[in-house]
């Protein structure tokens, strides 16, 4: 799944500026499909919630992946074009909701941890690889073989996912609704997810978590392949491989650190890499500092990926809400991915990369110092040891209010 969703994405504004489209053009499709992706992962959220039928919201994908390939590849007519991203990014907004309501409701609370990290772990060597033979096959065949190996890929996904017994997977479990003896209480309302405290302040961190880190990398590319330090494909290549590669990692650590000392600690360090990150960036404006710029970006967004739905699982658990509460936290990060390459970009116009670098890391700044303001809030809930404890969670979530 990780290859598919790395195949096409990087490659097609140069497929489609090589076929005669101009990048504003470009950047309204690639925009459509964000937007659309991001409105939708809340919805997708809840509508996994309810549905008995998990596994198709991981092939609906696969298969929309599969077609946008072949659209692509058979006509570059701008609505065709546009209407596959927005399909595709709908479809997908209900990947990471779904994978993490299947695994919730294969291992329960008590293994998701563990199986969670080990997920990530492989998300993170799949984009690796997948960009890396997608980099390859280009390289080999041309642009057409991306589309069709994102197919192949596609394929691949749809087939891992039908070898999951449907049998194994607890519905009631997977959307945080397990029910004990004697306990038959409906979910939660969607309004549940503006009344926990601890899941707004998660959100409001990330929100400027994302603010800051999104537009770094590119920014950062830029910078450096404009002052003619670097060859441009190379380097992209490098800040990919080193990333994903520092993510593996970090994820296999996170899933360590969470058992030990709690999601709180794993969140904190995640927040406190991108401020570093951005002096860094700011000082070692070159080649060579792509190594520690993207190291650091590893070691931030390893740590989120198995901490984030780690710890909306257990505040949401017992209300039966958990994949909404996963789609709503993605909405909230996208919002300030998507705000992030505008407003980089006009600070860089107006003051320079280096002040720029420094004020991005600020932004992040903002996400350490409301995690240790609201650390009596957040602590319980995120040291809340895996277990059927959902009671007394869910009595909490519905108190904070």
């Amino acid at each position: 799944m990780a290859d598919m969703q790395a195949g096409i994405g990087p490659f097609l504004g140069v497929f489609l500026l090589a076929h005669g489209w101009q990048s504003g053009w470009i950047g309204t499709v690639m925009t459509a499909g964000g937007i659309a992706g991001m409105l939708m992962t809340t919805p997708a959220g809840a509508l996994i919630d309810a549905t008995r039928s998990k596994k198709l919201f991981v092939i609906i994908p696969g298969v929309c992946t599969v077609i946008a390939s072949g659209i692509v590849l058979l006509s570059q007519e701008f609505w065709l074009v546009a209407a596959s991203q927005v399909a595709t990014a709908i479809a997908g907004a209900a990947i990471g909701p779904a994978v993490a309501g299947i695994t919730l409701g294969i291992v329960h609370q008590a293994g998701f941890n563990r199986q969670n990290g080990r997920n990530q772990a492989f998300n993170h060597a799949g984009n690796m690889v997948g960009a890396g033979l997608s980099g390859l096959a280009g390289w080999m065949y041309g642009f057409t073989a991306v589309f069709w190996l994102a197919a192949v890929f596609g394929v691949l996904s749809i087939i891992s996912v039908l070898m999951i017994p449907s049998a194994s997977i607890d519905d009631d479990a997977a959307r945080g609704l397990e029910h004990e003896a004697g306990d038959n209480r409906p979910a939660s309302g969607l309004q549940v997810l503006v009344e926990s405290k601890p899941l707004l302040v998660l959100a409001a961190a990330l929100l400027f978590f994302h603010l800051g880190n999104a537009a770094m990398l590119p920014l950062y590319g830029l910078a450096v392949v404009a002052d003619k330090q670097a060859d441009p494909a190379s380097f992209v290549a490098m800040t990919i491989v080193i990333a994903q590669g520092t993510m593996i990692l970090t994820a296999l650590a996170a899933m360590q650190m969470a058992e030990r000392e709690g999601y709180w600690l794993v969140l904190l360090v995640s927040f406190m890499a991108l401020p570093i990150r951005g002096i860094i960036a700011a000082w070692l404006l070159n080649r060579w500092g792509v190594y520690p710029v993207q190291i650091l970006d590893g070691v931030g967004a390893g740590l989120q990926s198995v901490a984030v739905p780690g710890l909306v699982a257990r505040i949401l658990d017992g209300t039966g809400r958990i994949n909404a509460g996963q789609g709503a936290v993605m909405t909230v990060q996208g919002i300030g991915a998507s705000l992030s390459p505008a407003i980089g970009g006009w600070i860089a116009q107006e003051f320079g990369y280096g002040p720029m670098f420094l004020i991005l890391g600020g932004f992040a700044a903002i996400s350490v110092a409301l995690w240790s303001v609201f650390a009596p809030l957040l602590k319980p809930a995120c040291a809340t040891k895996p277990g059927r404890a959902s009671g007394a969670m869910a009595s909490h979530v519905a108190g904070v209010a």
